[in-house]
C-alpha cells in the first residue's frame, strides 16, 4: 500500500543528471493546432493505443484537460462534475462489481502534458476499502497454473497512493469494458500531488481503465492466518499514509478495515507466533484508531478504542497513556491517576507521564489564596505523527517515538 515512509517506495531508475525516471519521463508533446501530435517513443502496444485514443480526443492541447470537463460524450460520476467517464469499448453483458467484491483492472494514467504516470497491468483492490494490492501478472499466472497459491493471495508490494477516481469509477464498469476517467485533482492525487508516482500539485489526470475480472472479496472467506496478517498490515499502512496526509476519516476507515481483516475467519488455526502477531496488530490498529478519532474530535470513541486495546494487552504503554489523558480530560481524576501510575511503572523514565501526573496533582491540591484558580485540566494536546505509534504488547514505552508507522 502507498505511503511516504522510508523504504516504502521502490527505487526508480535515474536518468541523465540523476533525475528519477518514471514510465512517463522524457515523453514530450508538441502542439500543432488544430491537430495535436503526440510523440510515442514506447514500444508497448497498449501505450501506443492509449496515446492514439488521446489524439482522437484532441488532447493534450493548449487548454490541457480543461475543455474535456465541459465537452459532450462524457458522463458525470460526481455532482461537482470533477470526475467524468467516457466508455471507450463496452464490455459484454455482465454484472458490475458489488460492494465488497474484489476487482482486477489494467490502468494507464497521463498528465495534461502527456506524461505517463500510471501503468499497472494488473491492479487488484476492493472498491471502497481504500487499499490496493499490486500483483505481478507473471507471478499471478504462475500461481494460477501451478495451483501453488489461490488468486487472492497478495504479494508484498511497496505502498503507493491510489486515486479516488478508481475507487468511484471502477464500480460503474462491466467486465471487459475499457473506459476513460477524467479526474480533477480532488479525485486524483489531491492538492499536494504525489512523489511516487511523480504527480505535480493540483494536477488533473486522465485514466484508461480495463476491468479484467470481478470476484468475491477475501474478507468473508476463511483465509490462512498469514494472509489475514498480510491484509491487516497493508490496510493499516494505508491508514498511516492517509493520516500523514491529514485525511483522518480515510485513515480511520483503513484502520477499521484492517481490524476486520485480522478478525475474519481463518482456514486453519494460527500457530503461537501467528496468534501473537495477530494480537499485536490488533493493538496497533486500535491505538491508531484512537489517534484518528482524536483528530476528528471524537474523544468518547477514542477512549473506547484505547480500552479495546487494553483488553487485548493490559500493559500497552501507548493505550495506557492516552486513556489516562482522556480520563483526565473528562474530569475522572481518580481513574486517570491509577491508569497513569500503571503506565509509569512500565516506563519510569517517561517525561510525558510525569507531566500528566503533575497536572493531576496540582488539580487535586488545595488552591492557594493568592494564585489564580484553574480547576480544569489543560486540554490534551492532539496526537502528532510521532504519537500514532504502532506499539505491540511487547513494547510499553509511552514516550513519542520516531517512525510512527508500523
Amino acid at each position: 500500500m502507498p505511503g511516504p515512509s522510508p523504504g516504502g517506495s521502490p527505487e526508480r531508475e535515474a536518468g541523465a543528471g540523476g533525475r528519477p525516471r518514471g514510465p512517463g519521463r522524457d515523453r514530450r508533446v508538441r502542439f500543432r493546432l488544430p491537430h495535436t501530435a503526440i510523440a510515442v517513443p514506447s514500444v508497448r502496444d497498449e501505450e501506443q493505443l492509449f496515446y492514439r485514443r488521446l489524439e482522437a480526443l484532441a488532447v493534450p492541447g493548449p487548454g490541457g484537460f480543461g475543455p474535456l470537463f465541459a465537452s459532450d460524450g462524457w458522463s458525470d460520476l460526481t455532482e461537482d462534475r470533477l470526475l467524468r467517464k467516457r466508455v471507450v469499448r463496452a464490455g459484454p453483458d455482465g454484472p458490475r462489481p458489488l460492494p465488497g467484491q474484489e476487482v482486477s483492472v489494467k490502468v494507464l494514467g497521463a498528465l495534461e502534458d502527456g506524461g505517463l504516470v500510471e501503468r499497472d497491468p494488473r491492479l487488484i483492490f476492493v472498491p471502497g476499502h481504500g487499499d490496493v494490492v499490486q500483483v505481478s501478472p507473471n507471478r499471478c499466472a504462475v500461481q494460477c497454473r501451478a495451483g501453488s497459491a489461490p488468486p487472492w493471495a497478495p504479494t508484498r508490494q511497496p505502498r503507493r497512493a491510489r486515486p479516488q477516481a478508481l475507487e468511484l469509477g471502477v464500480p460503474t464498469m462491466q467486465p471487459g469494458e475499457v473506459s476513460f476517467f477524467l479526474a480533477a485533482f480532488p479525485y486524483a492525487y489531491g492538492r499536494p500531488g504525489s512523489r511516487e508516482p511523480d504527480v505535480p500539485p493540483e494536477a488533473p489526470l486522465l485514466f484508461e481503465v480495463t476491468l479484467l475480472e470481478v470476484r468475491d472479496g477475501p474478507d468473508p472467506q476463511p483465509l490462512p492466518p498469514a494472509v489475514r496478517l498480510r491484509l491487516g498490515s497493508q490496510r493499516r499502512e494505508r491508514g498511516n499514509f492517509h493520516f500523514a496526509r491529514g485525511d483522518f476519516a480515510a485513515a480511520l476507515r483503513s484502520y477499521r478495515l484492517s481490524l476486520r481483516a485480522l478478525d475474519g475467519p481463518t482456514a486453519a488455526p494460527p500457530g503461537p507466533e501467528e496468534e501473537e502477531e495477530l494480537r499485536e496488530q490488533r493493538v496497533k490498529c486500535l491505538n491508531n484508531c484512537a489517534a484518528a478519532e482524536l483528530k476528528l474530535g471524537r474523544a468518547e470513541e477514542a477512549l473506547a478504542a484505547c480500552e479495546a486495546a487494553l483488553r487485548i494487552c493490559p500493559d500497552n504503554g501507548r493505550a495506557l497513556l492516552r486513556r489516562g489523558q482522556l480520563l483526565a480530560e473528562q474530569g475522572r481524576d481518580a481513574e486517570a491517576a491509577l491508569v497513569l501510575k500503571r503506565a509509569l511503572e512500565l516506563d519510569p523514565a517517561s517525561k510525558v507521564i510525569h507531566t500528566e501526573l503533575s497536572r493531576l496533582a496540582k488539580r487535586q491540591s488545595p488552591p492557594s489564596s493568592t494564585g489564580p484558580q484553574n480547576p480544569r485540566h489543560d486540554p490534551m494536546p492532539p496526537p502528532s505523527p510521532a504519537c500514532v505509534g504502532d506499539l505491540g504488547c511487547a513494547r510499553t514505552d509511552a514516550r513519542p517515538v520516531p517512525g510512527w508507522r508500523g
